[in-house]
């Protein structure tokens, strides 16, 4: 019998296959919850050798694992059994020439979130893809999550950026669907089918994706508010009164405040007053003729009339407007330093949001009294992350996480949301789905899933239940 290790040896070369203690870095996933062993780690350096790969590993009856820049919070990045593969992408981050006049880009899957912000800066494009773990994080990961980010109300969830893929098939069969136009309505949306498909069913290696002129100037506005009913009604007029310039609108609580200048002592808070909620308000325009500040400024003043505001203040230079940022980005890193915690990732219709705020404040209460609720994220397309800490003095949840989980999963269905916002389900949420989306579409994804994949080795364990 044929070891699989040596052919994929033989394949690779010693850059591309590791094993043993060399797989050790790839193994578990960023929170420290999932993720075993693997056969190997394979990493390949071109479409090719992927699908060298996945001819060999689908042959040996081998599960192939997509890995990019290992930062879900699902576990949907490693692998839970040892006869598996992590197919790393990392040696594949090729970053193309912009193409100004068509607004596209060719990369590979590994290419760095940040390194494609920095890659463009030269030529006045953005990617307009923004969220805490772009340094890490991967443009192929990006896609199999479809992910979101803080601009995702005015453009789009990563689905929405992407106008072509490369996707190698369970079978080593490669998809070129590189095109790089908007309008392609020859038969299924194939490229947005893996979009969120967590790598379940082929492993994207290319993508064209849409850019943006940079912005040539942003307006950059910190306030506090008394609660979410203001937070929403303000942010229903900013998008009234800015409208497309409109490119930020994120919320933090202050609980998440005050243990993120705890814990971050390099932050400081530049409002005189606190508030129990605060909105992050960024302008941008790619013309200098339009009057953002004046919009800006117009904005706060009457919400400040309003009495939607308590306290506000703009941003003066790039500095602070960067420290702004860090005050809603470092959000989770606080929450992680004051100690055990757990991640929800939901979504309500945005007038909702208050609503569901208050009641599932008094949900968690009453499941676990005393349970400190930070709630952050994006205003303005409704997407909580709604992160809980123990009560003060406790060290853990008293086993009510799967009570809690489900709980808040429930209201936000209610609401007509989602308890899986922009995270993906992974590992982590599978049982949360066979619960909360009706048999119908779970059949369908299992069938989307076996026309795929009938052996079944594409990162089984994510998304759906294994036959």
């Amino acid at each position: 019998m044929i070891d699989p290790s040596a052919s994929l040896f033989q394949l690779l070369g010693a850059k591309g296959w590791l094993s043993g203690d060399d797989t050790k870095p790839y193994r578990r996933d960023w929170l420290d919850r999932y993720g075993i062993a693997p056969l190997g780690v394979a990493r390949p350096a071109n479409t090719a050798e992927v699908a060298g790969i996945l001819r060999l590993c689908s042959g040996a009856g081998l599960a192939v694992v997509p890995q990019g820049g290992n930062t879900s919070l699902c576990g949907g990045a490693v692998s839970d059994q040892p006869r598996a593969v992590i197919l790393s992408l990392a040696r594949m981050a090729a970053i193309g020439q912009p193409d100004r006049d068509s607004g596209t880009i060719l990369v590979e899957a590994g290419v760095v979130l940040a390194a494609l912000h920095e890659a463009l800066e030269p030529h006045g494009l953005i990617f307009p893809m923004h969220l805490g773990a772009e340094g890490s994080a991967c443009i192929g990961g990006l896609i199999g999550t479809n992910a979101g980010g803080s601009q995702a109300f005015r453009y789009g969830m990563m689905q929405d950026l992407v106008q072509g893929l490369e996707v190698v098939t369970a079978d080593g069969t490669v998809w070129n669907g590189l095109r790089a136009v908007q309008k392609d309505n020859a038969g299924y949306q194939l490229r947005k089918l893996f979009c969120g498909s967590e790598g379940s069913l082929g492993v994207i290696t290319r993508a064209v994706l849409r850019l943006y002129p940079a912005p040539k100037q942003r307006g950059s506005a910190l306030v506090a508010v008394p609660d979410f009913a203001a937070a929403v009604a303000l942010g229903t007029y900013l998008r009234e009164e800015a409208g497309e310039f409109l490119s930020g609108l994120e919320f933090f609580s202050e609980l998440g405040l005050a243990l993120t200048l705890k814990h971050l002592p390099d932050l400081s808070f530049p409002l005189a007053a606190r508030a129990p909620l605060y909105l992050l308000i960024e302008l941008g325009s790619g013309s200098r003729q339009v009057p953002l500040d004046d919009i800006l400024a117009g904005a706060l003043e009457q919400g400040m009339e309003r009495g939607l505001i308590i306290d506000g203040a703009l941003a003066s230079s790039d500095a602070q407007r960067a420290h702004f940022w860090r005050l809603r980005e470092e959000q989770p890193e606080g929450q992680r330093l004051e100690g055990a915690q757990l991640k929800h990732d939901l979504s309500v219709p945005p007038g909702k949001i208050a609503h569901f705020i208050e009641a599932a404040a008094r949900i968690c209460d009453e499941i676990l009294p005393g349970v400190r609720v930070n709630p952050f994220g994006h205003l303005a397309d409704g997407n909580i992350h709604y992160n809980l800490s123990p009560p003060v003095g406790a060290m853990d949840f008293s086993d009510k996480a799967p009570v809690l989980a489900q709980a808040l999963a429930s209201l936000a269905g209610e609401m007509g949301g989602s308890f899986a916002a922009e995270h993906g389900l992974g590992r982590a949420k599978i049982a949360l789905a066979e619960r909360n989306r009706s048999a119908a579409e779970r059949t369908l994804m299992a069938r989307l899933k076996a026309a795929f994949d009938p052996k079944g080795t594409m990162n089984p364990g994510v998304l759906i239940h294994a036959p």
